[in-house]
């Protein structure tokens, strides 16, 4: 026996006995690991034990009842009760759970009774049901437990109507004991089938307290569940008003779904690849219980197409309904309006019979497809064979659309053409009659950088390789290419401006540097430098008459001063007499 417990022998006068262990020491915090292995009731009480380990008592073959109450316990293993196969009887009242592992009850299929009463649980799983279908004995109460699945109530035999006996596996009447009371319960239909079986008197299903009362709505706060008036849920049921839609590219497109359900089920758009939906939606409820929404999709491209969800949810549940949207190319002419195929017996031509010729692409050789007689039907009746078509070319393509031209010959008014038109490859093409005398197309809606084929003939006359085209939509724009050749023309006009001038600068440094000394002397010379006379004063005499200041010849050297231009105004300094002059420049 543990040093912590105590063991007692209950014997009989037969010779037979049962073991019981109790474990009550407030110092023990574990579950003890050596238990007599005859035990058949175990008890842990008023511990600090806080979570029972995996497979606790996996070796207690023979334990019917094991109580773990009033503890410090807030987790449990989902295989903290493996191998329990005897067990009749399961308490965990008192402790601090917030959560229980319900799928841990399929290892204890004898399992009458379990408590869990004066907890701290907060919700039960929908799925729960299925591991309760052989107790007897639930109680529930003094928790934190607000509402129950509306699942739970289908699939739980004190709510479906009836118990199975496990060994006969006929429907027997079975009372079973729950306990309800003591929690915050937010009345709605979600409980309704709770409220109505504490109205009915049934021997049944008892109730450990029938004054089980609403803490919510504010309306219901305090009304007993016998007093209260609730409709039953309804799970949703959604329906679309069409499973396909085939739009073509450019045009708008409502999509919209109706739903029944109670309480009103709310309606939300999602696609089925999780591309965010941003669309405008509108939703109006015309009465209690219906609901219907309508998508508007305006200006569809290719990245519009696929699979569109419309699910409908409300307390008792939740469903969905799918439609598909498919866009489809637009081709037009100068004159006629766009016109979009959506029948694939009158829109496509099936190229599998008749072979028409090959085309030759960069030295490549590219199959163009087979031609049979029933897609010869498909484009016209009778065909014309006095008219030609000839030189077949794209004049202009972008990443999206391309245009074709080329010229008929022996063309009357009520003769026509047929443009046809594929991703290269592909067998299916897409056919359009214009009149002969219109010798221009633009295919609009074209995937970028994909290569594609393209054939015009006279209506009802297969096409030949002359007749046909294969081009790319993966080439530059025509705005792209504008403005590279603008860049091309700018560059060309700057350097015609700036290659002369950097010549130009070239041939004055190199004449400058090639010029003689003597000729640079001399022009220096000639550009810096003033040539003027010498000013001297004149002694004086003794007549009064005569001049101060007289001219004196000097040598060419002593006359070249080295003065600039800028110093003509040149003072003169008197310093004293017969002493030379002096030149401030």
């Amino acid at each position: 026996c543990p040093s912590q417990c105590t063991c007692v022998y209950h014997g009989r006068s037969d010779g037979t006995g049962t073991r019981s262990v109790l474990c009550n020491d407030p110092d023990m915090y574990e579950i003890p690991v050596n238990v007599p292995v005859d035990t058949v009731k175990l008890r842990i009480e008023k511990t600090v034990i806080r979570r029972i380990p995996t497979e606790a008592f996996y070796y207690l073959v023979d334990l019917k009842y094991l109580w773990v109450t009033y503890n410090c316990v807030a987790n449990i293993d989902i295989s903290s009760f493996y191998n329990l196969k005897q067990l009749h009887e399961l308490r965990l009242d008192g402790n601090l759970l917030s959560t229980f592992p319900w799928e841990s009850l399929a290892e204890m299929p004898n399992l009458r009774t379990l408590d869990l009463h004066n907890n701290k649980l907060t919700s039960i799983p929908a799925d729960a049901g299925r591991y309760l279908r052989n107790l007897t004995y639930l109680d529930l109460s003094s928790n934190k437990l607000t509402t129950l699945p509306s699942d739970l109530m289908d699939i739980w035999p004190p709510f479906s109507g009836a118990i199975v006996s496990k060994n006969t596996d006929i429907l027997v009447t079975q009372r079973v004991i729950l306990g309800f009371q003591d929690n915050p319960w937010f009345c709605d239909c979600r409980i309704s089938k709770l409220i109505e079986f504490s109205k009915i008197v049934d021997t049944s299903v008892v109730l450990l307290d029938p004054l089980v009362s609403c803490s919510g709505p504010e309306s219901l706060a305090g009304i007993l569940f016998q007093r209260a008036e609730l409709e039953q849920c309804l799970k949703p049921s959604v329906m679309t008003s069409a499973t396909k839609i085939t739009s073509p590219l450019g045009s708008n497109v409502l999509l919209r779904c109706d739903a029944t359900g109670y309480p009103t089920p709310q309606l939300t758009w999602n696609r089925s690849d999780n591309i965010p939906v941003n669309y405008t939606v509108i939703q109006e409820s015309p009465g209690e219980g219906v609901r219907w929404s309508i998508m508007s999709l305006t200006g569809i491209s290719y990245k519009d197409a696929g699979e569109y969800r419309c699910k409908a949810k409300n307390l008792a549940g939740m469903s969905e309904a799918a439609v598909t949207v498919t866009v489809v190319a637009l081709v037009s002419t100068e004159r006629s309006t766009s016109m979009t195929f959506t029948d694939k017996k009158q829109s496509r031509l099936m190229l599998d019979g008749k072979k028409v010729s090959k085309a030759v692409t960069n030295g490549n050789k590219k199959q163009i497809g087979d031609l049979s007689k029933k897609g010869e039907d498909t484009l016209l009746n009778t065909a014309e064979q006095n008219v030609t078509v000839k030189n077949l070319r794209v004049i202009s393509e972008t990443d999206e659309r391309v245009t074709l031209t080329w010229k008929t010959v022996n063309a009357t008014g009520n003769s026509a053409v047929t443009v046809l038109y594929s991703k290269y490859g592909e067998k299916d093409m897409l056919p359009l009659s214009t009149d002969s005398n219109k010798n221009k197309v633009t295919i609009d809606g074209l995937q970028p950088s994909t290569q594609y084929m393209a054939c015009v003939s006279p209506k009802g006359v297969p096409p030949t390789k002359e007749q046909c085209v294969v081009f790319s939509t993966d080439g530059l724009n025509d705005e792209s290419s504008s403005e590279f050749s603008i860049l091309i023309v700018a560059s060309s006009a700057a350097c015609v401006v700036v290659l002369p001038l950097i010549f130009f600068l070239l041939y004055k440094v190199l004449k400058l540097h090639l010029k003689p000394k003597s000729a640079k002397e001399a022009e220096l010379a000639k550009e810096t430098y003033v040539q003027f006379e010498t000013l001297s004063l004149k002694p004086r005499t003794l007549n009064a008459g005569d001049q101060l200041w007289a001219r004196r010849y000097t040598d060419e050297s002593e006359r070249l001063l080295l003065c600039s231009r800028s110093s003509m105004d040149s003072q003169i300094t008197f310093k004293s007499e017969g002493s030379r002059s002096e030149y401030l420049c």
